[in-house]
Formats: structure tokens, C-alpha cells, sequence
């Protein structure tokens, strides 16, 4: 506070006709002190008095309210010499409060001591008056939205997250060939098994001082999984918590029987695939008893939720609290401020990446203007510390079940690239998240099994925009000889990031183009309205096209009659994959280049189309052509195995959603006194599988779940 009188002409210690050295100093200390009681009583009910205001306002509120109190802290200073103007207020409580944060109760979410103390003795504090917990240990999942397999893997031996480098048993030297080694001299494969290299006929190098220090051994092992063809977070997460990605056959979809487009980051959309998911299943999900959901798009049941999306369209009660965590961690001003400064250096961090990449010609590259920096902040920061202090939370609380999902890392893949330089940066502050939430570990009031996982990776690529100047819209209209559009219009990205941003302005997700109720309708010679025009949705490289006048899947045949041209102009095209369709002869078909047709029952991986997708893919069409509300014609991008690449028919470089490339193998980290993931060390195929593996550790760890009937199982089996 002196310092900042000295530089500061409109803030002042003294009076007019000056005071000594000692009676500034003891001005400094009762105003310092005044604003710190203020700050510690009055800012939790100022807080409170905010609940009605949207989450991210109350961060931009905050320095408003910090000068407010240093004004009120000024104007009861018994020496009555402090004053400031209201600008210079705001100041100077800010940068009282960042030091405040700095170097008090509340840092960083990084290595973070204090404030891990703070938070233990307010958890003790609470378990004095709450019914003790159970001594068996609590499960906790951390979600890194996005993180395929081979970006962890990469990440690991580049030594960009150590945390999780620990777990594994890798040392921190890197060998030649840019393996790790473990613990007990095996290296790491690309797919997460090791092999033991063969042993050295000499004698071993006699010890010396630059001989690296034995690596400790394995925690966790490594285990790939495989999604569906709709790889994106909607589906995955759904069949993470709830058991069921059934009937899910894209991020977005129409419905014809309901004449609506579900959406899976839009908060209604995500409520009633919760209802259909509890139907189908018979239960409430992973989390119904003593559970907590975090930063997630589902509840999984969970009994404490905050920033959960799925319940942010009810009206505010006991069962709706799913921006309390926001206020929870904001009733901390240091937090707040910190939090603020961090978001305010994170756009700017943003705005220099993107110029940077535009002045060196980077390609391939999307617009990354407008509110996007202010959304990637949101996802990196504010995101972030809040799921972050909520798990913290509820592990000195002693939940037994605790899920939380950071988006950190897919909202910036998707613009930045999956191996950008801008993507590692976010590992790197995930992995000091995970660090942290180990330490916890370790003041909690049980034990707890931490498991990280990914719901999909994603696969990168310029966008079908990008390379052929034109949309599927464009192409789809164009096959169904109707006008395209000269200035070829551009689909925004649906990433996860945006669906809080809006759930935390209490604003919806707005209709895009072709997303409406009523669908447009095209113009007779005569005048009248005829046909409904196509509804083209995108998800990735995944995209659907519906016609909504007709109520019923149409099949091949039908779409010939009705638009002889729209699938061969689809399947011959250099950017499209292959195609799904009904038909009337074989059930199902999908279509590939140069006429190639192959009924879903003779369908393979090893050839045909979907010869280049990779083993699965066959068995993923399948299943997604028996949901309900697949939609007329499903339409997947063309893939580079070379490159790994895909063609996005959204604005992403980095996408996911469909098949092809690392979208398709997300990752499950988990400790190894745990069985297995996959009996007889087979691979995960489907979230529903993950489920089921989550499900099982609970009962391993003796944790309360709610059982499956054996109908159920049957069902899911099957």
C-alpha cells in the first residue's frame, strides 16, 4: 500500500499538509487491515448476494467490488487521512489481492502448499460436524477432454508431464531411440505394452556421480480403448457415467419424430439424453450414491453437482446447483483476483499465438477471432480452477465417487492443432493439476484411487472447407440441384468450452444454420412450396443428412428416386469417405468410391471402405445404423493413414466425431492394485465397456454402486 501511494498520484496516505514516516506507515496498516477484515467477512455475503447474476460476470465483478471495499476500508481508517479515487481504488485493490494470492492462503493451481493447508483445515473443520466417512478407499476420475492415447504417450517421453510419467515408471532421462524405460528395464511402446530388451553381455558401467537415479516403480498401467463412430464427449461421457451410448449417433442430430435437433452441449439436448440413458439402463448412473459430478456435460446420478450442463435448465433449488461451484470458489477474493489476472494473461497469450501463427503462414490454420480468445481463457483458466478446487473438495470430504472433466486441452487442440506447441503448454498445466490432486490425496480422510482417462482423441487435418472451398452443405445441395450459395458458408465449431461459456452466462445454444424446427422449403415452378430442403449437420468429419418432410429413414432407393445425383456426388468425391444409407434389398449399405457398394452384412475391416479405418470400424457402423435416429445419409470424411489426417467439416484443424486417426483412441490411466480394464488384457471397445470397468473398481474398492439388474446386463451384453 505505501508503494503504491508513492506511485499513484489520485491515492493518498497523508494529509495535504504532510505527515511523518510513522504516522503514514500506521495510515497504511489499519487501511491494510481494514481491507483484509473487510475482504474476509463481507466478500462471502457480497457473493451470496450475486447468486443471480451469470458465473462469468461475477469474475468481472470482482474488481469492482475489491474497490469498493478498499474505499469503505479508506473511509473507516481511524486516522481518516486515506483516499482514493474510485479508478485508483480498483487498482490498488487488485494488486493487494494478487499479492495477497501470491504469497497467502490461495495460489495458483500448481504447486500449491497454502492453500492445500487451507483447504484440509476447512475439510476438518466440516468432517468435526458431519458424520465420519468411510475408511475404504474413494474413486476419483479426472476426464482430460480430448487426449488421445498418442498425444499422452508423446507428452510423456518429451517430459512435458512428469506427474504421470511417475505413475507409469518411466525415469526422466529419455534413451537414444526416444523410448522410456520402466522400473524394471522394460520400454514403452506406442500402444502402452512394453518389451524387455535383451540383457548385455558386458559387466555394468561402475557407478559414477552422472549415473541417473533409479526410476521409481509403476503406479498405473496404460490402457488404450476404442469409441464408436460417434467419437465426442456427448456420446462418450453418456456411456462413461450413465452405461448407454445407444441411440447417439452424432454430436448433433434431427430428429425427425419430434421435428428438433439434439445437440449434445446444449443443456436441454443433454438432460433428455440423461432421461433415455437412466430408461435404457435401468439405473441413475456411476455416481448415484455418494457421488460428485464436476465440469461435466452429465450428472452420472451424483448427488453434489456443479457446472454439470444437464441440469442447468431446471429452475435453482436443491437439486439444481450447478453453478454453486463457481460461487464456492469466487466466495474467495484472492481466489477471484487470481483467477482474473490469470484469464485476462491467458487471452492475451491467445491473441500473440494466433497473430504469431498468421505471420508465419502456419498451415493449416482456422480463424481463431472474435469471442474465441475470451472462450479459450474460460476453458484454460476459469474452467480448470474451479473443477480443480471442487475435486480437492470432495476429497477432503471423503466422497467415495468423484468425476470431473477438464476441457482444457480440446478446446485449444481444435483450433491450435492436437501437436501444437499451444496444446503442450495446456498438458503441462493439466499434469500440475493431477499433481496437486495427488498431494491432496494424502490429507484426505481415506484413501483414494486416482484414475485418469480421455472420452476420444482427436485426429488433425485442414477442414473440407479449407481444401475444396466449399461445405457438405454446399456438395449436398449441390446433389440435389439446388442453388449453392457463391460465398460458401463456414460451421462453427460445437467444442465442449462453448456449452459452459453459454451455461455460465445462463444464455442457450443458439440454432445454427439448417438446425431449425421448421425447415426451409424449396420453390415449386409455379410458386407454392414444395420439398423441405435437406438438413446438413456436422460433428468433426462426421456429418448427416436428413430430409425432414419425409418422417421416416428413407432408403437408397428413395433418395435415388427423389435426387438421382446427391449420393454418387457424394461418394465419388475426393473428401468424403464413405456414406451409410438403408436399403430396401440389403438392410443397410455403405458406398465408397468408383461405385463401390458393400451391404452392412458383408461388411469388413480389412477391405472395402472402411478398409483404412482400422479394426472396429466394421462393427461400429453396424451398431450405428440400428439406432432410431440415425440419420438418412451418414456421411464420413476421407482419412490419410499416412498422415493421420481427416477432413473436418466443421472450422477445426483438430477435430473429432467420426472415424479415422487418433479420434478414435482415447486413453485409460489406472492404478494397478485395480484389475485389469479389459478381461484377459483385451481392448475396451465403447464407453460402455469404460462403464463397466469404473463399475467393477467401485466394488473392488468395497464403494457403494447401484447394481445392475441381470436382465440389464444381458441386454448390454448382447
Amino acid at each position: 500500500m505505501l508503494v503504491l501511494a508513492a506511485l499513484l498520484p489520485d491515492f493518498q496516505l497523508q494529509s495535504a499538509d504532510g505527515d511523518s514516516a510513522t504516522r503514514i506507515a500506521v495510515t497504511a496498516a489499519c487501511g491494510a487491515g481494514a481491507f483484509g477484515v473487510l475482504s474476509a467477512v463481507a466478500w462471502p455475503l457480497l457473493v451470496r448476494l450475486l447468486l443471480l447474476v451469470p458465473a462469468l460476470f461475477l469474475g468481472l465483478l470482482v474488481f469492482a467490488l475489491n474497490g469498493s471495499l478498499l474505499l469503505l476500508a479508506l473511509r473507516i481508517n481511524p486516522s481518516g487521512r486515506g483516499a482514493a479515487a474510485p479508478e485508483t481504488a480498483v487498482i490498488v485493490a487488485a494488486v493487494m489481492s494478487a499479492v495477497a494470492s501470491a504469497t497467502g492462503a490461495a495460489l495458483a493451481v500448481r504447486d500449491d502448499e497454502a492453500y492445500r493447508r487451507r483447504l484440509h483445515r476447512l475439510a476438518a473443520r466440516r468432517r468435526r460436524s458431519d458424520p465420519p466417512c468411510p475408511t475404504t478407499p474413494g474413486l476419483v476420475c479426472v476426464q482430460l477432454d480430448g487426449v488421445g492415447h498418442d498425444v499422452l504417450t508423446a507428452a510423456v517421453r518429451k517430459g512435458l508431464m512428469p506427474t504421470v510419467a511417475g505413475w507409469l515408471g518411466t525415469v526422466d532421462r529419455r534413451p537414444a531411440d526416444g523410448g522410456q524405460e520402466t522400473a524394471d528395464g522394460r520400454r514403452p511402446t506406442v500402444d502402452g505394452r512394453s518389451h524387455t530388451p535383451a540383457p548385455a553381455s558386458a559387466a555394468p558401467a561402475p557407478a559414477s556421480a552422472h549415473t541417473p537415479a533409479p526410476a521409481p516403480a509403476a503406479t498405473h498401467r496404460l490402457t488404450p480403448w476404442r469409441t464408436d463412430w460417434s467419437s465426442q464427449t456427448g456420446a462418450s461421457q453418456l456411456g462413461i457415467l450413465h452405461g448407454s451410448t445407444f441411440d447417439v449417433p452424432a454430436f448433433r442430430w434431427y430428429e425427425k419424430d419430434r421435428g428438433e435437433v439434439m445437440v449434445c452441449n446444449r443443456p436441454t439436448s443433454a438432460a433428455e439424453l440423461q432421461r433415455r440413458a437412466a430408461v435404457h439402463t435401468g439405473d441413475g448412473g456411476l455416481l448415484t450414491i455418494d457421488g460428485a459430478s464436476r465440469g461435466n456435460l452429465f450428472s452420472g446420478g451424483a448427488g453434489e453437482q456443479a457446472l454439470v450442463l444437464s441440469i442447468t435448465t431446471r429452475r435453482r433449488g436443491k437439486e439444481n446447483r450447478s453453478r454453486a461451484g463457481y460461487f464456492a470458489y469466487f466466495s474467495d477474493p484472492a481466489n477471484a483476483v487470481r483467477t482474473a489476472l490469470s484469464f485476462g494473461a491467458e487471452v492475451v497469450r491467445e491473441v500473440g499465438q494466433s497473430v504469431r501463427a498468421r505471420l508465419r503462414g502456419q498451415r493449416p490454420r482456422v480463424g481463431r477471432g472474435g469471442l474465441y480468445p475470451l472462450v479459450r481463457a474460460f476453458a484454460t483458466v476459469v474452467e480448470r480452477d474451479v473443477v480443480v478446487a471442487a475435486v480437492m473438495g470432495d476429497m477432503l470430504a471423503g466422497r467415495t465417487a468423484v468425476y470431473a472433466d477438464l476441457v482444457a486441452y480440446d478446446e485449444v487442440a481444435h483450433h491450435s492443432g492436437p501437436h501444437s506447441r499451444d496444446a503442450e503448454k495446456v498438458l503441462q498445466r493439466l499434469d500440475r493439476a493431477l499433481a496437486l490432486l495427488q498431494r491432496v490425496a494424502e490429507h484426505a480422510p481415506r484413501p483414494y484411487r486416482l484414475v485418469v482417462l480421455s472420452d476420444h482423441g482427436q485426429s488433425p487435418g485442414e477442414t473440407f472447407h479449407g481444401r475444396y472451398g466449399l461445405t457438405l452443405g454446399d456438395l449436398v445441395r449441390a446433389g440435389c440441384g439446388l442453388p449453392v450459395p457463391r460465398s460458401a458458408g463456414r460451421t462453427r465449431s460445437g467444442a465442449e468450452a462453448r456449452a459452459a461459456v453459454r451455461a455460465a452466462l445462463r444464455r442457450p445454444v443458439e440454432e445454427e444454420a439448417g438446425e431449425q424446427h421448421r425447415p426451409a422449403r424449396t420453390r415449386s415452378a409455379d410458386g407454392p412450396p414444395s420439398r423441405s430442403e435437406p438438413i446438413v449437420l456436422a460433428s468433426g468429419n462426421l456429418g448427416l443428412v436428413s430430409f425432414p418432410d419425409v418422417h421416416h429413414r428413407m432408403t437408397r432407393e428413395e433418395i435415388d428416386a427423389r435426387h438421382p445425383a446427391l449420393l454418387t456426388t457424394l461418394a465419388h468425391h475426393p473428401g468424403i469417405g464413405f456414406l451409410l444409407v438403408r436399403s430396401a434389398e440389403h438392410g443397410g449399405v455403405v458406398l465408397g468410391a468408383n461405385g463401390v457398394e458393400v451391404p452392412l452384412a458383408d461388411l469388413d475391416d480389412a477391405s472395402g471402405p472402411l478398409a483404412c479405418f482400422g479394426p472396429g470400424a466394421a462393427d461400429a457402423v453396424r451398431r450405428t445404423h440400428s439406432f432410431p435416429h440415425t440419420a438418412d445419409i451418414m456421411v464420413n470424411s476421407a482419412y490419410d493413414p499416412a498422415g493421420g489426417e481427416v477432413l473436418a467439416f466443421e472450422e477445426q484443424i483438430g477435430s473429432h466425431g467420426g472415424l479415422g486417426g487418433a479420434q478414435s483412441r482415447p486413453f485409460l490411466l489406472s492404478p494397478l492394485d485395480l484389475s485389469a480394464p479389459a478381461a484377459d488384457h483385451g481392448e475396451l471397445a465403447g464407453a460402455e465397456q469404460v462403464h463397466h470397468a469404473l463399475r467393477r473398481w467401485l466394488r473392488e474398492l468395497n464403494g457403494p454402486e447401484v447394481p445392475l439388474t441381470a436382465a440389464t446386463e444381458e441386454e448390454q451384453a448382447a
